[in-house]
């Protein structure tokens, strides 16, 4: 049975105390009111990973993610964070490709394939976003794009390591817009990177995948979202940034 997950993405938010202190605030609010096996991530920026790490430490439904990692194992990369270094301070997950990082920095398919290959070498388990721009979707080649995406960044893993993927399914048109894809635009395009991934790996492995919907989920819509049949939890960013929202969002598997 696959996990089900509320990954919240902080991205460049929060000093070292209001993280601290909002993060708490996460983690007493899953033990007391979160029901069920669904995993809550918080994927912080990088001065908060070992503190919070240590403060999820023995709670069981709360881990901690990195929201990046350099593609190399170590050297001359000014400004960059390796996967061992992520690892060693006890971070769990790492998100990979997103929509940000590809419009911004200019991270591909192929160099997105490498940071996974890091990551996973390292015991880190990669969310790896894919997704189509506003342009793709009305122009009519999101299906493409999002298969290029999954294909050229994992197909190439073993179907061991691929089993220890996270996808996120991120429409760049829906992100910090307050736009929403509809229930049914969402879990077809989940479907559709379900069915891919049985293409490539076959229908048990597909079927074990988590994939997340990454687009301006929120308490009042994450219900809908989560009760479409390839839709197994969510990439959360602004809402992860109040600790009563994001918990609510992870409370929608309660029932």
């Amino acid at each position: 049975m696959r996990k089900k997950i509320v990954a919240g993405n902080w991205k460049m938010n929060k000093n070292y105390t209001d993280g601290l202190s909002l993060f708490s605030e996460v983690v007493n609010m899953v033990k007391d009111e979160v029901r069920g096996n669904q995993q809550v991530v918080v994927c912080a920026p990088y001065i908060h990973l070992h503190s919070l790490a240590a403060l999820a430490n023995g709670h069981q439904q709360v881990s901690v993610g990195a929201q990046n990692a350099h593609q190399e194992e170590s050297g001359a990369y000014t400004g960059e964070i390796s996967a061992s270094m992520l690892s060693s301070v006890g971070v769990e997950y790492v998100i990979l490709g997103h929509s940000e990082r590809r419009q911004y920095f200019g991270e591909d398919n192929a160099l997105l394939a490498k940071k996974t290959d890091i990551a996973l070498a390292n015991g880190l388990k990669p969310i790896f976003c894919i997704g189509e721009t506003l342009t793709e979707r009305e122009g009519g080649t999101y299906f493409d794009v999002v298969k290029s995406q999954l294909a050229e960044g994992t197909f190439h893993l073993s179907e061991a390591d691929f089993g220890k993927l996270v996808i996120a399914y991120e429409p760049v048109w829906a992100i910090g817009t307050g736009v929403t894809a509809s229930s049914a635009q969402a879990q077809e395009i989940h479907a559709f990177i379900r069915k891919e991934i049985a293409g490539k790996y076959g229908e048990t492995v597909a079927q074990d995948t988590t994939i997340l919907y990454g687009g301006s989920c929120n308490p009042k819509n994450a219900d809908e979202l989560f009760s479409q049949a390839d839709i197994d939890g969510g990439l959360i960013g602004g809402a992860s940034l109040k600790s009563r929202d994001f918990v609510d969002i992870a409370k929608a598997f309660n029932s």
